[in-house]
């Protein structure tokens, strides 16, 4: 007896037409096996996606808006500028979720915490814009203490050492995205270090 074939099916080991996986059974079979399974594959947008290693930096404001980060363009010192994360090979900018927001600034290297030293590039450093209290974004600057302070509860963190908090009621610093300059040109090295977001209060 002939079968029907379907070019575009694939048939078990009975002869019938195997049912499509479910994105559920992709990633649990992904959990099962100990294979990564990409979370564009699960239906993330990529414009959603955290900054991924190889990610370029894109001024968000300031007289460089939309222009790729460079270290010559920002002044040493001076107020965060907020930034994002661009993939260079789709030009989609990383731009879905208000957790991809980053502050970037140049400061002086050699002052910053030993342990945090390999996340700054040519004295770039970039952190999570989201305030690990209750999730504002963290757009004052204390020019005189070199600090990053939240507008809605009074948190500060310490830009020369991990974004420490050193005052207000933030329960822990902000989250730090490891950097490096690849022909002139800020690049994300590496994923988040330390969680983006808030702890929910109850």
């Amino acid at each position: 007896m002939s079968k029907n074939t379907d070019k575009g099916s694939s048939y078990n080991k009975k002869g019938r037409v195997a049912k499509p996986l479910s994105r559920r059974t992709v990633f649990k079979m992904g959990l099962a096996t100990g294979i990564a399974v990409p979370m564009s594959a699960l239906g993330q947008s990529p414009n959603r996606l955290r900054p991924q290693p190889g990610d370029q930096l894109v001024f968000e404001e300031g007289p460089n808006q939309d222009a790729l980060v460079r270290p010559e363009l920002l002044e040493l010192e001076k107020r965060p500028l907020s930034a994002l994360a661009r993939d260079p090979a789709t030009q989609v900018l990383r731009d879905g979720s208000r957790l991809n927001r980053i502050m970037i600034m140049r400061i002086d290297p050699e002052l910053m915490s030993a342990r945090y030293q390999a996340n700054v590039a040519e004295g770039v450093i970039a952190y999570s814009a989201v305030c690990t209290h209750t999730g504002c974004d963290v757009t004052n600057w204390d020019e005189g203490q070199l600090r990053m302070a939240c507008p809605c509860h009074e948190s500060q963190f310490d830009i020369y050492d991990g974004a420490k908090v050193v005052g207000g009621p933030a329960p822990r610093p902000l989250a730090m995205l490891p950097l490096e300059v690849v022909d002139g040109i800020v690049l994300v090295a590496a994923g988040f270090r330390g969680r983006v977001g808030f702890t929910q209060q109850f």
